[in-house]
């Protein structure tokens, strides 16, 4: 009597598990030669390609042997498993930084610019491996940094401007007009009037979970749940309009202004804790940034001068003049405590020292693209990017290789930049 067909099916599956199983372990153990070949910043950089490979290196002690070797005294921590991976992780964040910090000041510099929008757009944002793009076609885009493509799109109501935006893993939020619209990532669109009719416009928004922060033009800025859907503070930030906003993590709101000062509020007190003054004129506030590790405020003016201060003890540390015009925004990554990214009016991507203003690094784009390929808006091209020489004067540079930048976001070894075109540029420093 045959085998009966249950039988038969167990038995096939015993074979296809113990061939995963085979072909895992024979994955595994060439895997783990492959990774004995590697330096420590290849090792990390694996280890962030998926789950199964983390596993494998974290298991293998590679990470950690490489990391001894790197501080040649294994000894101090062979006994200590918590002091090491806190030492470790913090030296893995220093050394992408160092990483970054080199790349933007000396890297090769390759350069991805595609057709994003039927319009000119002037915003954008860059986080978790995507792009948001918006601000000119009533239409908000979000983009893979891998592939280039559109993977959602948000309509803005036809009746209202889209002001201001961000975004994070669940949702985008946009300041519309004078209300604040809440786009989930599913899709759905939720709007609330965020008491309209009661000032006159909203210049600027910054949101920090559950409250969105707006900047208005008659000089206050006003606090919206936006859960709850309602107005829950009005703070008088100054006599002019709110030109820009930044928000730390300890209950401050930063808000600059045409008159070059930037004021500092307490969100929970109402209470106006201190303003921050230039020790020379450097024009109106265009753009705010706030470093939350190293607890500094950068600022870019319109008389083309980039601005640093300390908010713990509100002292201004350095003015620098970087451009002849308006400095449109300046951007760091999220934990770099070293290097400053500005953008504005003359279309130079500069990089700065943030403790000192020096500039390190001025770039443009070569003008022949060296390859382009089709998406569903148009054509991505690749082009190169040139560094320019100390004192080279900048009107000898033709203007088509550096359109003015509105807006850029700073990603690790990579700057995206808006044009107030139809183009996204994607800047790619490579050490």
């Amino acid at each position: 009597m045959g085998p009966t067909p249950s039988s038969a099916n167990d038995r096939s599956e015993r074979k296809k598990r113990n061939a995963k199983t085979t072909i895992k372990s024979l994955e595994h153990d060439t895997l783990c030669m492959i990774f004995a070949l590697l330096d420590f910043f290849e090792i990390v950089r694996c280890s962030a390609v998926c789950k199964y490979w983390n596993t494998i290196i974290n298991k293998s002690k590679l990470l950690r042997e490489f990391y001894a070797k790197q501080k040649q005294n294994s000894t101090d921590f062979s006994n200590k498993s918590t002091c090491l991976e806190t030492s470790l992780k913090t030296y893995l964040e220093e050394l992408a930084m160092e990483h970054h910090r080199f790349s933007l000041q000396e890297g090769l510099i390759n350069i991805d610019q595609w057709k994003g929008h039927s319009v000119g757009f002037n915003q954008c944002r860059m986080k978790m491996g995507l792009i948001l793009t918006g601000k000119g076609d009533k239409v908000m885009r979000l983009w893979s940094l891998e592939s280039y493509k559109c993977v959602e799109e948000y309509a803005v109501p036809d009746t209202v401007p889209l002001v201001d935006f961000d975004f994070d893993e669940s949702k985008i939020v946009g300041l519309v007009g004078t209300r604040i619209c809440i786009w989930r990532r599913n899709g759905k669109r939720s709007i609330f009037p965020s008491n309209e009719g009661t000032f006159v416009k909203g210049l600027c928004m910054r949101y920090n979970d559950p409250e969105a922060v707006v900047g208005c033009e008659d000089g206050t800025a006003r606090l919206f749940d936006m859960y709850s859907r309602k107005c829950s503070r009005i703070i008088r930030m100054r006599a002019g309009p709110v030109t820009c906003l930044c928000l730390s993590d300890d209950q401050l709101i930063l808000s600059g202004s045409s008159l070059g000062s930037i004021t500092v509020s307490g969100i929970l007190s109402d209470q106006q804790v201190a303003t921050l003054r230039s020790r020379i004129t450097i024009g109106g506030i265009k753009t705010l940034c706030y470093n939350a590790c190293s607890h500094l405020v950068f600022a870019g003016s319109t008389a083309g001068y980039t601005s640093c201060w300390d908010l713990r003890t509100m002292r201004s540390l350095w003015e620098t003049r970087v451009s002849p015009n308006v400095v449109y925004s300046v951007q760091h990554l999220r934990s770099d405590k070293s290097t400053l990214v500005v953008g504005g009016i003359d279309g130079v991507l500069r990089t700065l020292d943030q403790n000192t203003g020096q500039v390190l690094a001025s770039c443009v784009m070569e003008g022949n693209a060296l390859s382009s390929s089709q998406n569903t808006y148009g054509a991505t091209e690749k082009r190169k990017g040139r560094r320019l020489s100390e004192g080279m004067p900048i009107d000898s540079i033709p203007k088509s290789a550096r359109p003015p930048i509105t807006c850029l976001a700073v990603g690790m070894k990579k700057v995206v930049t808006a044009h107030n075109g139809r183009h996204i540029r994607l800047w790619k420093f490579n050490s």
